[in-house]
């Protein structure tokens, strides 16, 4: 799996954030080891840009302006 630029070049939404999903959403596959992993060649952050970008999981900014930070659920 490689990354996904097809959906990158689509997003209209705020890059700073979805890629901050993205790299919160690699380390949590990474800490939980997920099996997905292993059907990814162990490639933790285009396993993650692809669940972020295609929905599979989600994200939000926090709403506490002096410590904002993205939520991945």
């Amino acid at each position: 799996m490689i990354f996904p630029l097809e959906e990158l070049i689509k997003y209209q939404g705020n890059m700073y954030e979805i890629t901050c999903a993205a790299a919160r959403r690699s380390y949590q596959l990474s800490k939980l080891e997920d099996p997905e992993l292993e059907e990814n060649g162990g490639k933790s952050v285009s396993l993650a840009a692809r669940q972020v970008f295609t929905g599979k999981v989600k994200f939000r900014l926090s709403e506490n302006v002096e410590n904002p930070a993205i939520a991945v659920y």
